[in-house]
């Protein structure tokens, strides 16, 4: 079911710049973006960034030391959202980066909102060409380590965001 929900045009941006990664100074990378949160505008017309709810590569051991923690602490409790987060993980052999697209659905959120997030996200997700992981999460009990490394890969998965799964 489409609701009509548009994309603003700096959501689709930044996707591609995480998608790309097309960063080569050590500065450049340090402002790649980790994570970024995006919501609807208030008219509930446009897919928006929620301002301020980002985390950048270059925060991630200065002032943030578990990314998918804050990540998930930036999540609020009683509302969705839509998200991407740029996932480090291991396999026996090798290490891989890959963006995850997540709805954020939690319980408490009223019904409505969980119904336009749920009719919009084929509107951001057309935009999104390309993602391999999606992950619909209802509560924080859908965002541990052990639910997303199965997300990614299942038993293949050794480490995700450098802790052991």
């Amino acid at each position: 079911m489409a609701s009509g929900v548009q994309v603003a045009d700096e959501v689709c941006r930044i996707f591609y710049d995480m998608k790309v990664r097309k960063c080569s100074t050590p500065d450049e990378i340090k402002k790649r973006k980790k994570a970024v949160i995006f919501c609807l505008s208030a008219d509930k017309k446009c897919i928006i960034v929620e301002e301020g709810k980002e985390i950048l590569v270059g925060d991630v051991g200065v002032t943030i030391t578990d990314p998918f923690k804050h990540f998930v602490g930036m999540l609020p409790e009683k509302d969705c959202r839509y998200a991407l987060y740029d996932a480090s993980f291991e396999t026996k052999e090798s290490r891989k980066e890959e963006l995850m697209f997540f709805l954020w659905a939690p319980e408490l959120a009223p019904l409505k909102s969980k119904m336009i997030y749920a009719s919009s996200k084929d509107a951001i997700k057309k935009k999104f060409q390309g993602i391999k992981h999606e992950c619909q999460a209802n509560g924080p009990e859908d965002l541990n380590r052990a639910c997303i490394a199965e997300k990614l890969g299942g038993s293949l998965i050794v480490a995700f965001e450098g802790c052991p799964v």
